[in-house]
């Protein structure tokens, strides 16, 4: 009799807690979408603050905002933590056009890619060579490239659901487009822009010189995606045109500015720290509203969630609003490095930096011993249909953070609009729909909730094992 009751015993117990989960989770979502915050915080961000260009203006004014914001949620603690970021400006409005014959010209939409140089004062005009990619530069050879414009025209796959494995395919070209070209002489590239919608936005994004010497480098932009297919059919009709483009972009000397973190200290296990974030600034062109002041405000949300909800956690729950995620990274190798200094023990981490978008569900990169503990939560979350739960990235920010004992996690909206909106003048707050963002807000608090009741492989584990 004493071995069936401990048997029934540990039978219920497991069933108390689901049940106890199931209703924590139901008080988050009911009360992030009815009294949600994050919607009014992007709408001051977005709106009043703009695009907030790593060291500019804006940046700064996200800072204080989203401090005094932090401020007024009645944390245990709130603090900058500085981090010196690069300064690269845009400067004028940049143009383009396609020249078929003397005098006859198409503009055509382009934006400097971000780190570029600027062009010569009067612009650059050279014959084109389109490319489907770096690797066929070789092929191509200095006789064929010298004294041309490159022209990258790899659009991102449109048959990958997963439409950020289609953005890893193609976003090389981007990335280190400029320093390949170089190699064999030619005056500039053009970039298609990484989106799957064609349209006649212009896609930013971070490009890289690496160790090209200064006298070697060379400007680069992005074209639309309408404007790269009427480039490209042009081309074929007439392989002598010339494009002529011009920007007056500039890197200026490293400035400082900071990471922006509160928290709530833990009642139980006050040295675990779970952390949950996005990075606070975004490219100029829109406002940031999706990459990343979304991930922003439903990062500092899942703290006000916990609180006004009467949870108490038992491990230190931080919010970390990182600076330079998209040209450099600084202030997350900054918060890692001062992380590992300290001897701070990260045992969570959950990064939303894939827009406010409906949330669909959590990639993980961790243990399979976790990975198979957390699988065990997916009912909890069927009933919001955020059911979607698969081993993988997680995120720039949080990456520095890795070791073999952390759990790292990412939120995985729907991602088939993002790269509409992503680097472009049309990531603004009009595209942010209010549910979906109250959504990802509470899925976020309810991961937290969980991880925070019963750790992980590397904490000191209560239940739901």
């Amino acid at each position: 009799m004493k071995n069936l009751g401990l048997l029934l015993l540990l039978m219920v117990g497991p069933i108390w807690s689901q049940t106890d989960d199931t209703e924590q989770l139901k008080t988050i979502y009911n009360t992030s979408l009815s009294q949600g915050k994050a919607y009014d915080w992007l709408n001051y961000l977005s709106n009043q603050i703009g695009g907030r260009l790593t060291g500019s203006v804006q940046a700064e004014q996200a800072v204080e905002y989203t401090k005094q914001k932090l401020d007024s949620l009645g944390l245990d603690r709130v603090w900058l933590q500085p981090v010196m970021v690069p300064k690269w400006v845009r400067g004028v409005p940049e143009f383009a056009y396609i020249e078929s014959k003397p005098g006859i010209t198409n503009n055509v939409p382009i934006c400097a890619l971000g780190g570029s140089i600027s062009t010569p004062s009067g612009g650059i005009k050279a014959n084109v060579i389109e490319v489907n990619g770096i690797e066929e530069l070789e092929k191509l050879g200095r006789s064929k490239i010298e004294g041309k414009i490159v022209f990258y025209n790899k659009p991102m796959d449109p048959t990958l659901i997963k439409t950020f494995e289609s953005y890893s395919a193609s976003v090389e070209q981007r990335y280190s487009g400029a320093k390949e070209a170089s190699k064999y002489g030619a005056v500039g590239v053009i970039v298609r822009s990484m989106s799957l919608r064609l349209d006649d936005y212009p896609h930013t994004g971070s490009m890289s010189y690496e160790e090209t010497p200064l006298n070697n480098r060379i400007p680069a932009a992005a074209i639309s995606t309408n404007g790269a297919e009427l480039l490209s059919t042009t081309l074929k009709l007439n392989p002598e045109i010339k494009f002529y483009f011009k920007q007056n972009c500039r890197q200026l000397q490293d400035v400082q500015s900071y990471n922006v973190i509160g928290e709530i200290k833990g009642s139980t296990y006050p040295e675990e720290i779970i952390v949950v974030g996005g990075h606070l600034d975004s490219w100029d062109l829109g406002d940031g509203s999706h990459d990343d002041g979304a991930g922003c405000v439903q990062s500092m949300e899942v703290l006000r969630l916990i609180r006004i909800t009467g949870y108490v956690p038992k491990r230190t729950i931080r919010v970390v609003l990182f600076m330079n995620e998209e040209n450099g990274l600084r202030g997350a190798t900054t918060y890692a490095e001062n992380a590992l200094n300290k001897k701070e023990k990260h045992v969570f981490a959950l990064e939303s930096d894939s827009g406010g978008f409906t949330p669909r569900g959590f990639s993980f990169d961790c243990q399979e011993t976790d990975f198979t503990k957390i699988l065990r939560w997916k009912p909890l979350f069927e009933p919001y249909l955020v059911h979607s739960f698969e081993k993988g990235g997680s995120g720039a920010d949080i990456g520095p953070l890795k070791n073999d004992q952390i759990v790292l996690a990412g939120l995985r909206p729907d991602s088939q609009r993002y790269f509409d909106h992503h680097h472009a003048e049309i990531d603004t707050f009009e595209h942010v729909n209010k549910r979906e963002l109250e959504l990802g807000a509470a899925t976020m608090a309810s991961l937290v909730y969980l991880f925070d009741k019963y750790g992980t492989s590397a904490t000191n584990m209560e239940g739901g094992k």
